[in-house]
Order: structure tokens, then C-alpha cells, then sequence
């Protein structure tokens, strides 16, 4: 096994890492906080994000407390929904067992919601200063290449958290992880700045010359492609949202009635049949509006949304009437939040 330069590694950390908010006063709720939302999230989109969390809900007694509509207001955008659910879970149950505190044992912080072993490393690494490991998509990056392990990635994590485990020393461990991750942020990236990287003179891939094979993944999953056709229904400035409900990926957020379609050109009809078959309102057609794209996990959607005044307020089943700014407030899907910024006051006249 090539020796770990433990000390070129923490020297450079402390020389070239970034200043990220959750840096300034890693508290165990801090550092859960930012490492829920840096999954499959890039530290720049996260910034602002966590800024405001903190603000707005500055314990883990106030996220047991908010409503969770609250906090999916504070999430949008930022996707992967169900991590803001077991965050609200796993803060009331932290309220009720730990007295709204992260506790520092690995075995009790693995029973926590939405607490993966990555999430679990990070927080007693970099809160609570303990020999942890915490390999996320940047560490198994540099492990794979500085040890040359030329095997499909994802079936070698529990070996590169183990290896993880070995190399980090005695003092200050906490600084060395961190540093492991700072360095595939930055410099081990898909792409390797080998001759930036301080551990450029041991990395087995980079003697060998094969950064660029390593590491070995597996195909990507393709993308499902959808089209929807969007209906915004309007009566007396108020529009006809809905609750996603279920265990769906876009569930407790809100969204406009609408209907999949095959193209394009079927948008219209396909909306004014639901519309009277199943949302039962009569309306007519005023508008369409420009389509939106909106990617969210494994598909990309095409949203063609339209624009229908309602000739009564009736009730709905599942839908509601809410003016605009009744809905500023709400939780929306990315997709359906991008239609709602584009409605003007002119769009609410008729």
C-alpha cells in the first residue's frame, strides 16, 4: 500500500479550502444540515440555501417545531424532497429521545431518519472531532485513483471506507477527511489536476498514468423523457393548485392540474378533456403560455402549460383555489414554480 502523505495533504487543505458557510461553526446540526443538502447538490447551489435555513429555522427544536410545508418552502428549488421529510422526522425524534441534540455515538446516530453512513461519518468527524470515516462521491474518487482500485465503483465502497479508516491519523483526523474531500471537490475532479494535487507523488493512478480510466462506473440509467400539458385554471384572480399526495417524488408540494401527453400538438385537446371530465369545471381557453423544462431524478419533462378561465368557483376534489399571493407561501415543484413566476397581472384580467 503506497504511504498516505497525511501532513501534504492537511498543509494544502488549510492553504486552498473554500470558505463554506457550515466551515464557520461546525456544530453537529450545522454539519447535518449542509451534508443532507450537498447530496447530489454542488456546494455553490447549496450556499444561499443553507444561509437561510440557519436563519430561519436555527435548531433542531425549530425544525421539530415548523410545519413541514415550512420547510419544503425553504427547500424548493433545491430538490430530492424526501430529504427535507426525514429531516423533519428525525428533528422531532431528536427532540423526544436526545433532547434536540445529535448524539456523538455511531450506533445511536444510525437509527437516526435520513442518517446514512456517509452522513453519520461527516457528523462525528467534522462536529465532534472523532477517527470517522466519510466517504461520499469525492472521497471514493480519490481512494479509487490513489490506491489504482480498478473495480466497478459502487461495488467497492465498504473496501475504500476501510481503507479511509486506516490512512487518517491519530491527530486531528477530522482535518485529513475533510481535506480528502476538499481535494476531489477541487482538484481530484472527473477530470484530475494531477499536477496540482499534493498526493501527486504516491497516487498509483497518476505513476501509472490511468487517472483518466479510473474510477470504473456504471452506465448512467438512461433519462425518461415526459411531456405534460398544464393546465392554469383562473377564476376572479385565483388559481386552481393541488397537493401532491402519496409517495411520490414531488409529494407535500404543490402543483397546476395536469395531464400527460405524446406531443406537443395534443396539449389543448388533451387539457379541456380533463379539465371537464375530471377536474368538472367549465371553462374556456385564453391562452398558452412558452413551455418550461423541468428535470427532477431520472426524467426530464417538458411542461406546455395553458391558460383556461373558469366560469365558477366550484369545489374540487384534491385542488383548491388560492390567490397569488395565498400561493407565495406554498411549496411548488420547480417546474410548476417557473409557470407561476410567469404569470403576470395581465394573465388574471381578462
Amino acid at each position: 500500500m503506497p504511504f498516505f502523505d497525511a501532513d501534504a495533504l492537511k498543509a494544502w487543505f488549510v492553504r486552498e479550502k473554500r470558505a463554506l458557510p457550515w466551515r464557520e461553526n461546525p456544530s453537529p446540526y450545522a454539519v447535518w444540515v449542509s451534508e443532507i443538502m450537498l447530496q447530489q447538490t454542488q456546494a455553490s447551489v447549496v450556499i444561499p440555501y443553507f444561509r437561510r435555513w440557519m436563519e430561519k429555522f436555527p435548531s433542531i427544536e425549530a425544525v421539530a417545531n415548523a410545519p413541514l410545508e415550512a420547510l419544503l418552502k425553504s427547500w424548493e428549488g433545491l430538490g430530492y424532497y424526501s430529504r427535507v421529510r426525514y429531516l423533519h422526522e428525525a428533528a422531532k425524534s431528536l427532540l423526544k429521545d436526545y433532547g434536540g441534540e445529535l448524539p456523538s455515538e455511531p450506533e445511536k446516530l444510525a437509527t437516526i431518519k435520513g442518517i446514512g453512513p456517509y452522513t453519520q461519518g461527516a457528523i462525528l468527524s467534522f462536529a465532534f472531532h472523532k477517527k470517522a470515516a466519510a466517504v461520499d462521491g469525492n472521497v471514493l474518487r480519490v481512494m479509487a485513483r490513489y490506491f489504482s482500485i480498478e473495480e466497478e465503483i459502487s461495488s467497492v465502497k465498504k473496501k475504500i471506507q476501510e481503507l479511509t479508516e486506516q490512512i487518517l491519523p491519530r491527530e486531528e483526523p477530522w482535518v485529513v477527511m475533510e481535506g480528502i474531500i476538499e481535494l476531489g471537490a477541487q482538484v481530484c475532479r472527473k477530470t484530475p489536476l494531477c499536477g496540482e494535487c499534493p498526493l501527486n507523488k504516491n497516487c498509483l493512478a497518476h505513476l501509472h498514468r490511468k487517472s483518466h480510466l479510473i474510477p470504473l462506473k456504471k452506465k448512467r440509467e438512461r433519462t425518461t423523457l415526459l411531456q405534460r400539458a398544464v393546465a392554469i385554471v383562473i377564476y376572479e384572480k385565483k388559481l386552481l393548485i393541488g397537493r401532491v399526495k402519496g409517495k411520490k417524488v414531488m409529494a407535500d408540494l404543490y402543483e397546476f392540474p395536469y395531464v400527460e401527453i405524446s406531443a406537443q400538438k395534443h396539449a389543448l385537446t388533451q387539457i379541456k378533456k380533463m379539465i371537464r371530465n375530471k377536474l368538472k369545471v367549465s371553462s374556456n381557453f385564453s391562452s398558452s403560455l412558452g413551455p418550461v423544462d423541468h428535470t427532477f431524478t431520472r426524467y426530464h419533462a417538458t411542461l406546455f402549460p395553458s391558460i383556461w378561465r373558469a366560469e365558477e368557483s366550484v369545489e374540487v376534489a384534491d385542488y383548491e383555489w388560492k390567490t397569488k399571493e395565498e400561493i407565495a407561501s406554498l411549496p411548488f415543484s420547480s417546474g410548476h414554480r417557473q409557470i407561476l413566476q410567469s404569470l403576470t397581472d395581465a394573465h388574471f384580467t381578462h
